[in-house]
């Protein structure tokens, strides 16, 4: 069986949470035997050469459309996250405007076409005649199968298209236990509360270092600022008070190691499908705040405080009460049993042979 997983054009120069699904499924499924190559979209593709397609990124068609229709089979990792609350609430005065007048799916493809205009990318000829979320339904409905990290992932994207996929395997994200086997603790970070991500309005740490202003606790702030809302990351520095601290370039061990070090991990993001980095911080003994919002529930249940993002008081009081709580087991023991990325690399395998 030989596979192409095919992944939008910024998966390196611009990584995010897909790069370490793609990367770490990959490797779980060559452990397995199964010969995998990792293709940009805007890489040339032999199609002959491989039994089946697996595109990543349902919210990127135009990425994926020139390949449409050139193999036999494909399947798609939906990653459908969704943007417009966040937009609404929090983005510049232009994106508060276009998010309350224009759909999600126009305003993405207005995007596609400014970035076609600018030269950034091409724009595909069958996405133009569709618009955004036509393609979207395209692809959803003629996929051999879609593979979402949750049911409730599953659930939101036949309520936004409107249709139901031919086939589906719910395939969950995960952690590799192999990454956290000589993590050590850091006494710099020992009870602190971190807060990991890129740092944009979506992830909304300037609503998390309010909260943490007048706690007792040290907070770190760790991440790279998004290049495209420079203006965003300097009010988060201007409204940090003392105990606010913000770090960018960290190897992944260091990473670990502050994660092993500190008491409670913030994600009081707009939206999340899973949240990597609460799945790694929890393995590693953090105490979990996130937010409500997205399909983290499914995920989670009733081992973490859940926050409002919009309540920097909701915020504030779920940071006090994980502070105080007990450390879970439980939660680390269900992560490793259902969430590592060997079980999404086995959950992978069986919609391939299902579909082949």
């Amino acid at each position: 069986m030989k596979i192409a997983m095919v992944a939008r054009n910024t998966l390196y120069s611009s990584p995010g949470g897909d790069t370490v699904q793609i990367e770490k499924t990959a490797k779980y499924l060559q452990l397995m035997n199964i010969d995998v190559d990792i293709i940009l979209t805007k890489e040339k593709i032999n199609y002959e050469k491989y039994d089946l397609l697996h595109f990543f990124n349902l919210i990127r068609p135009s990425d994926i459309l020139p390949h449409f229709g050139k193999a036999n089979r494909f399947v798609v990792s939906t990653i459908f996250v969704e943007y417009t609350e966040s937009e609404k609430i929090t983005g510049t005065i232009t994106r508060r405007i276009l998010a309350r007048f224009f759909s999600p799916g126009f305003i993405e493809y207005i995007k596609v076409i400014a970035r076609g205009v600018k030269g950034k990318e091409k724009v595909n000829l069958l996405y133009l005649l569709l618009g955004h979320k036509r393609s979207m339904r395209l692809l959803f409905s003629r996929a051999s199968a879609v593979l979402p990290n949750s049911k409730s992932e599953l659930k939101r994207c036949i309520t936004y298209l409107k249709v139901p996929p031919k086939n589906f395997g719910i395939v969950p994200n995960g952690i590799d236990c192999e990454d956290y086997q000589d993590v050590r603790i850091d006494k710099e970070f020992l009870n602190s509360v971190i807060c990991v991500g890129r740092i944009e309005r979506r992830k909304n740490q300037l609503n998390t270092i309010r909260a943490m202003n007048g706690l007792p606790y040290n907070c770190f702030i760790i991440g790279k600022p998004s290049l495209n809302d420079m203006r965003y990351y300097e009010k988060c520095k201007k409204e940090a008070k003392s105990n606010v601290q913000f770090m960018q370039h960290i190897p992944q061990n260091e990473l670990f190691s502050i994660m092993k070090s500190a008491k409670v991990s913030v994600l009081a993001s707009w939206f999340e499908t899973t949240g990597l980095v609460s799945l790694e911080a929890a393995y590693l003994g953090c105490k979990l705040v996130i937010t409500s919002k997205g399909d983290q529930k499914e995920y989670f249940g009733n081992y973490v405080e859940y926050c409002d993002p919009g309540n920097v008081d909701s915020i504030k009081q779920a940071i006090i009460n994980a502070y105080s709580s007990k450390r879970q087991n439980e939660l680390k023991r269900k992560i490793q049993e259902e969430y590592t990325w060997e079980k999404a690399a086995e959950a992978t395998f069986d919609v391939y042979k299902r579909v082949l």
